[in-house]
């Protein structure tokens, strides 16, 4: 018990500490008591410029790690994988796509780019759990399918690049992974789908406890796995969708976190989901600060940085994993 709530202080400060080293660095630095006092009472040009600019920007990538973190442990909880992340079957890309088509189409309907993201996400899933099936799914052929679904929609939604349409290219510039233009407008979007799937993925993590067991017994302790799995695979394309709409394609945050967090707090969900969306929050804050740092005044895009780092630990992971989780 002591190990779970020393890792639950270490990553808050963590973020704390994150947070407040993105708000003051970069082209303009403050003390804070200056930051502080400008943000509280205004009246100072500089404070307001951390405000509009850096702040959203902050919140938004704390949000999309949080959410797409949650997102890769309900997968992994539905798919008994943990190499089950939205990036890497497809979901991302799926939302990628379908929101590129349906905003090409209909650009007055921008507004609601997260719920056509949900869309394509759900398309998706719903491909990879379709192909998967042979008797049974098993880990192994959904992570494959995932793969190649993932390669598919990739594909098709860099096609869109060469169309020269002036509403793919305002589209692709809202959802690139680099996070400069982000407003508080993007926060309240990113708030609203993200912040309502993170409380409902912690009201399932009990199903999720259970859907990591063998289906027949998760069936003998009460639990109806099709519509469990349905329903948390839907809260999971939720948040992977908000989060690629907003944020952009951003792959291996739910790799990472999830396998690092049950490292620190256990497979327990109930305890896993709250620990795995302050760590992501925390891994992509840290990403996207980085990629705006280390070569400003240009910018290194957060989802270039994850993939860097997410390949290897995919890879790790792959070796590393013989059995089938949960088993």
């Amino acid at each position: 018990m002591r190990r779970p709530l020393l890792s639950y202080a270490a990553v808050v400060l963590l973020l704390l500490a994150a947070a407040y080293v993105s708000a003051t660095t970069g082209s303009i630095k403050l003390a804070p008591g200056r930051l502080l006092h400008g943000l509280l009472f205004g009246g100072d040009e500089q404070a307001a410029v951390i405000r509009d600019l850096r702040l959203p920007r902050i919140v938004v990538s704390m949000l999309v790690g949080a959410a797409l973190a949650v997102s890769g442990v309900l997968l992994q909880a539905v798919m008994r994988n943990p190499l089950a992340d939205a990036g890497v079957i497809g979901v991302s890309s799926g939302a990628g796509l379908v929101s590129l088509v349906f905003v090409t189409v209909f650009p007055a309907l921008f507004f609601w780019l997260p719920v056509f993201a949900f869309l394509g996400g759900a398309l998706a899933c719903a491909l990879v759990y379709a192909l998967s099936w042979q008797s049974g799914l098993s880990p192994i052929r959904l992570v494959l399918i995932g793969i190649a679904v993932n390669a598919t929609f990739t594909g098709l939604g860099q096609s869109f690049n060469y169309r020269g349409s002036y509403a793919v290219t305002s589209v692709n510039q809202a959802t690139t992974s680099i996070f400069t233009l982000k407003t508080w407008d993007d926060v309240r979007s990113m708030a609203l789908y993200g912040l309502v799937g993170l409380l409902l993925a912690a009201l399932l993590a009990s199903w999720c406890n259970l859907l990591a067991m063998p289906d027949r017994t998760a069936r003998n302790l009460g639990l109806p796995v099709v519509r469990a799995r349905l329903i948390v695979s839907a809260v999971a394309v939720l948040l992977a969708a908000s989060a690629t709409a907003i944020g952009g394609l951003i792959a291996f945050v739910g790799l990472l976190v999830p396998h690092t967090a049950r490292i620190l707090v256990g497979s327990d969900h109930r305890t896993l989901i709250p620990f795995s969306a302050l760590a992501g929050a925390l891994l992509l804050l840290v990403a996207d600060t980085l990629g705006r740092t280390l070569l400003a005044p240009t910018e290194i895009p957060a989802s270039i940085l994850m993939t860097v780092i997410g390949g290897p630990f995919f890879i790790f992971l792959l070796r590393k994993s013989g059995r089938i989780y949960g088993s």
